[in-house]
């Protein structure tokens, strides 16, 4: 699509449909979906199987919703048991012929087993469509560069993220974080892009290393926009405050790789609690459920729940009723922006939740209150548990870098920072301060969760 530069949206005829009519896309799409699902996958088959269900019984979002929800867990034994049987990791959920498969691209694996997204080049087509609508509205344009430093490895914010950006017809520098922090920086300094992408932790790592690389701090760098993605962090009021004074940016966070889920920020971010607008609903289904039973529960304003998508109008592996264990929060009213479309919020991922005296906790939340204590505190911190969670044998102890406060000031803050936590998230927390750059500085996903073996 060649849009004009004018547009506020990338593809406005499809973005600004009325809900009725974008509900009435969905389940049409939906129904062609599953019909095709059915006919070509044995896992999705027996999905139907297992509630004496057929594709044609599918007349309503309720009707559908009574298949049985796909995790994580059961998409890597299908993809294990498919190797085995097949050959091919992808024959069992895989709906496309080989022949058609183009790209496959892969999650970051964080437990060592990845999940595998197989696509055809009409499923391609959809997601540079939808990394086109999220860049599109924060005004990247055609004559923008953008680096892009996430990983370029299989991840599914690497190769489809930069083929995105081209697809909008802004540049992309595909520098990757695989080389290091002064490989990104070199590339900085030659190429002068407008903005970056990356997760919320490197950015604030560049903020701290760009004066000894570069001479400089970072927001001489000329960068006009961070955009957060791979982690979490992008939602936090605070962080998205780091960042835009460290570069002299914009910061928007977003989401969606090489699948159909895809959301991104806007500029009334701080009003509207971070929550991002959801841009890919012709193309894939949200629901949300209760994570301990799985029940439905309303897309209504406020609603809370476990995200289940299902991807509509996809050929090659198309994921249906899946579970990714996000956590998510939805709002359904008009956004101060101005901009179509529902909005979400991705809370925490229900199997990092630990529970302390009752109490859920999610590491993002122990994050956003860690960063509210800027420039006290870099922002590093670990969760350190003696045994793997979810439930935390009181206290929760915290490892957290200072940046280079006296031990009298460290006592101070220290009262005031648990006196934030019991306030926020009604937890009182042991604080081990550590000096800055104590902890190591990941510039893939940060893991926040330590294991103490004895």
């Amino acid at each position: 699509m060649h849009s004009d530069p004018r547009r506020e949206l990338w593809n406005p005829t499809i973005e600004t449909l009325p809900r009725e009519a974008l509900r009435a896309l969905q389940l049409e799409r939906l129904q062609k979906q599953v019909l095709y699902n059915h006919e070509r996958s044995p896992v999705h088959r027996r999905k139907f199987e297992q509630v004496g269900a057929h594709p044609r019984d599918i007349r309503s979002f309720e009707d559908f919703a009574r298949i049985p929800v796909m995790t994580k867990d059961e998409h890597r034994r299908m993809q294990q048991e498919s190797l085995e049987r097949h050959g091919s990791p992808s024959a069992l959920m895989g709906c496309a012929p080989p022949e058609e498969i183009v790209r496959i691209n892969a999650t970051s694996g964080t437990t060592g087993v990845p999940t595998l997204y197989t696509l055809t080049a009409h499923d391609v087509a959809i997601v540079n469509e939808m990394h086109a609508r999220k860049y599109w509205r924060t005004g990247i344009r055609p004559g923008h560069t953008m680096i892009q430093a996430l990983s370029l490895s299989m991840f599914t914010g690497g190769l489809p993220l930069s083929q995105g950006i081209m697809n909008l017809g802004a540049c992309v520098v595909p520098v990757g974080i695989e080389g290091g922090t002064k490989r990104v920086l070199d590339m900085v300094k030659l190429t002068r892009p407008h903005a970056i992408v990356a997760t919320p932790s490197f950015g604030q790592y560049l903020i701290e290393e760009a004066p000894r690389h570069t001479g400089k701090p970072a927001h001489e760098l000329g960068l006009r926009f961070f955009f957060c993605a791979g982690e979490g962090g992008g939602g936090n009021a605070d962080t998205r405050h780091a960042l835009a004074d460290g570069f002299g940016a914009r910061v928007y966070d977003h989401t969606g790789g090489g699948h159909a889920f895809h959301g991104i920020s806007c500029d009334r971010a701080d009003e509207v609690d971070g929550a991002m607008h959801f841009v890919s609903e012709d193309h894939c289904l949200l629901e949300l459920v209760d994570p301990k039973d799985r029940t439905p529960i309303a897309l209504a304003e406020g609603a809370i729940g476990e995200m289940v998508f299902t991807f509509l109008d996809w050929r090659g592996g198309p994921f249906m009723r899946y579970a990714l264990g996000d956590l998510l929060q939805v709002w359904t009213s008009p956004c101060l922006c101005g901009k179509p479309g529902i909005r979400f919020k991705i809370l925490g991922r229900t199997d990092d939740m630990l529970t302390v005296k009752g109490v859920n906790v999610y590491p993002q939340a122990i994050a956003g209150v860690i960063a509210r204590f800027r420039p006290h505190l870099t922002g590093a911190f670990r969760i350190r548990l003696d045994r793997p969670g979810p439930k935390v044998r009181p206290p929760l102890r915290l490892r957290v870098e200072h940046a280079g406060l006296e031990a009298s000031d460290l006592a101070s803050l220290e009262n005031r920072l648990v006196a934030e936590f019991r306030e926020r998230l009604h937890v009182r927390p042991q604080v081990e301060w550590l000096a800055q750059g104590t902890l190591a500085r990941e510039t893939g996903k940060t893991h926040l969760i330590e294991i103490a073996h004895s």
